[in-house]
């Protein structure tokens, strides 16, 4: 966290934090033995009565207001049958395999089951191993044994809770509500307040503690919900939010999403539970926190500031849930604010691709705030329906990104967001009005080109051709850890069909090798010389980056009949021979294609490497030139150097979309030694299903011998 320019008083400021935070940790070891005693400290005028007039109250009462799904059960359940029948068929059968095998799916890695007896909450789903049950601040996380506490993680934010609640709230059948309580107080008792992996980072803490809320509204009303039940779980919630507010993850150099996550958690406790004393002080602050976080965090452009389109749905996810979330309960929030997170969905409306999902511009966990439904980590457009709802705006909608694109055959988990889509997300957190307002909203146009500069991000595209160009730097102005090796590359998608990928994340401590291959520069679409990284990477160390590459643009122009943008990066001026590399992207729109030109600068003869990342599930043939094509679509993407080069050489890698998961896939690199100053020219041409092999060969042959392409194009 020093890492960077850091000025006296802050580095006072956060050494006498650090202090406050050792005694605190001391503090809290001594009580270790009466914390999971601690019944709900609940107001005086709730403390004295009866726990059944305690459950009355709570099932009578018409404040605060939880979202439109959640509070009116029964109306829910009929519609989610009658708008959504295929996905209310998979819920029903996700939640019967909960409660009949304790089985559910876990991040990328597939479904996992945990038992048909007690479920071993403590249990690593990777490695076998029995994460101990010492106090949380003394519990190793990086052990190189194969053990991941961010996958027991998911587990233990007992988002599946949600499945068994909505599953009960279309039935009424107890076999899900008793699962739930059994499940409960089985978790209660093996996770002890502060003991254990599972109470070692606040903001897993914070992000269960919401899962909770969400599954006790849903749960409310069952009959297993008595009187000591409710007092149980009011006091799991309460320690929840006593755990976070001593380990918050706040620092005065820099914060993440786990300091918003810890103050999300507190926000929601403090307005969902005003029977807590702590609820009002939990609330005020965590919304003042929670604002000036989202001013430190986001970057002018509404981007994220960690350089990750993962952590960024992450985030939008946080604060829009919670500025609902607030509005349902008459919490003021500044306009200026809402303008702020208009801006983070605007950005998600950039960056998704014509096929719907998003690229994976640096880390992404897989993680989701409230998941009503498991997404893939590159899938962030239900958001845009959400957003489109919310701020009654029609571009957000997903009407006519990939007009006219076949996808008949592609497997069900790949096919595109249909135009004007509705997500189970709209309906559960907007109720059946959010519904009515998304539906009446006209689909507008495609979206256009469109350039993010405090991100590095730049999106140059039409109708189905898109491509993204990434000039970002680290994240967290140079203290990033969720940014990868990947300044100046590119993703490319055509017809439906994405060609060109970032190759995503996989995993972090499950196998230190492999997070250090994923976030690599040979892992992305961009030129590597003489086989160095662009920022140093420590492979020990999963979550340091540096900024040697400060990726810098020089140019960017948009305009209807092309666009172009310029960008450099000084990642290799470290070497004994120092190179700077320039990269310049032309899209012509009429014509479409686009031109790549890399300029080496500096001195000295150096071994490069130009990379492109096909995804998986192409054909990938060379002859000349790199042919992609798609079997599903028909479109095909050819790529050829202008400047000389044969065929590329064809490698293998891997492409993860989900975290845990990684498909096999093809690497194209062409490769050669030579002296700088050095340029290379590249086209990338698109073909749709009904065009012929023959218009992008002869397209190629008149960039290659042709008269110089204009400027512009």
């Amino acid at each position: 966290m020093l890492r960077g320019k850091v000025d006296a008083r802050t580095a006072a400021a956060e050494a006498v934090r650090r202090l406050n935070s050792k005694l605190e940790r001391r503090r809290e070891r001594n009580s270790l033995p009466a914390l999971d005693q601690q019944p709900a400290r609940l107001r005086e005028e709730f403390a004295r009565v009866r726990a059944s007039d305690l459950l009355a109250h709570f099932r009578a009462r018409v404040r605060p207001k939880f979202f439109p799904g959640f509070e009116h059960a029964e109306p829910t359940g009929m519609l989610q049958r009658e708008l959504f029948p295929e996905e209310t068929a998979r819920l029903l059968n996700h939640a019967r395999r909960i409660t009949d095998e304790h089985c559910w799916p876990l991040l990328g890695f597939g479904e996992k089951c945990f038992g048909a007896g007690e479920i071993n909450w403590n249990h690593d789903p990777l490695s076998g191993f029995q994460w101990p049950r010492d106090y949380h601040a003394d519990i190793n996380l990086i052990r190189n044994d194969g053990s991941d506490a961010r996958v027991l993680w998911e587990l233990n934010r007992l988002a599946h809770f949600i499945t068994l609640g909505r599953a009960y709230a279309l039935t009424k059948d107890c076999t899900f509500s008793r699962e739930f309580f059994r499940q409960l107080d089985g978790w209660r008792l093996a996770n002890p307040t502060a003991r254990g992996v599972n109470w070692n980072c606040a903001m897993e803490v914070a992000l269960r503690a919401v899962n909770l809320l969400a599954a006790f509204h849903l749960f409310l009303r069952a009959p297993e919900m008595n009187g000591q039940a409710l007092r149980d779980l009011l006091g799991l919630l309460d320690r929840h939010g006593a755990h976070i507010q001593r380990n918050l993850e706040f620092s005065h150099i820099a914060n993440s999403n786990h300091y918003l996550a810890d103050l999300t958690g507190l926000l929601w406790l403090g307005v969902m539970l005003p029977e807590l004393q702590a609820a009002d002080d939990w609330r005020e602050f965590g919304l003042r926190e929670l604002l000036r976080e989202m001013d430190e965090q986001t970057l002018a452009d509404g981007a994220d500031n960690e350089a990750s389109t993962g952590y960024h749905r992450l985030k939008t996810e946080m604060f829009l849930y919670s500025f609902v979330l607030c509005h349902l309960n008459g919490v003021h929030i500044d306009p200026r604010y809402w303008i702020k997170l208009r801006g983070m969905v605007e950005y998600i409306h950039a960056y998704v691709r014509p096929d719907g999902f998003a690229p994976l511009l640096g880390d992404s966990d897989s993680g989701q705030f409230l998941p009503i439904v498991k997404r893939r980590a590159d899938d962030h457009a239900y958001l845009l329906a959400l957003g489109a709802a919310v701020f009654q705006e029609p571009r957000f909608k997903l009407g006519k990104y990939a007009s006219g694109v076949q996808l008949d055959g592609r497997p069900e988990t790949d096919r595109l967001h249909a135009g004007g889509v509705r997500t189970e997300e709209l309906f559960w957190l907007l109720g059946e009005h959010g519904l009515r307002d998304y539906e009446g909203l006209a689909d507008d146009a495609s979206p256009v080109s469109q350039a993010f500069p405090e991100a590095g991000t730049y999106v140059l595209r039409k109708d189905d051709l898109y491509l993204l160009f990434n000039a970002s730097e680290c994240g967290v102005k140079g203290r990033g850890s969720h940014g990868h090796n990947d300044a100046l590359s590119i993703e490319v998608s055509a017809g439906g069909t994405a060609f060109i990928v970032d190759p995503g994340s996989f995993v972090y401590t499950h196998n230190l090798n492999e997070r250090h291959l994923f976030r690599s520069t040979a892992y992305h679409s961009t030129v590597q010389v003489d086989g160095v990284e662009q920022n140093m990477i420590d492979p020990a160390i999963p979550f340091i980056i540096g900024n040697e590459a400060r990726p810098r643009t020089l140019t960017w122009d948009t305009a209807s009949a092309a666009d172009s943008v310029t960008a450099e990066h000084y990642g290799y001026q470290r070497l004994p021979q120092p190179v700077i590399h320039r990269r310049t992207v032309r899209f012509n729109k009429d014509g479409r294609f686009w031109l790549v030109e890399d300029e080496l600068i500096g001195e000295g003869r150096h071994e490069f490497a130009f990379r492109l990342h096909c995804a998986p599930g192409l054909e990938v043939t060379v002859s000349g030139y790199l042919r992609l094509a798609d079997q599903f679509t028909g479109a095909r993407l050819f790529v050829a150097s202008l400047s000389g080069f044969a065929g590329p050489e064809l490698q293998s890698g891997f492409v993860s979309t989900d975290y845990g998961a990684k498909e096999a896939s093809i690497i194209a690199c062409w490769s050669e030694q030579s002296a700088v100053p050095e340029r290379k020219r590249w086209a990338i041409i698109p073909l749709r299903a009904f065009e012929d092999d023959a218009l992008a060969v002869e397209t190629i042959a008149k960039l290659r011998f042709g008269p110089a392409a204009p400027q512009n194009s």
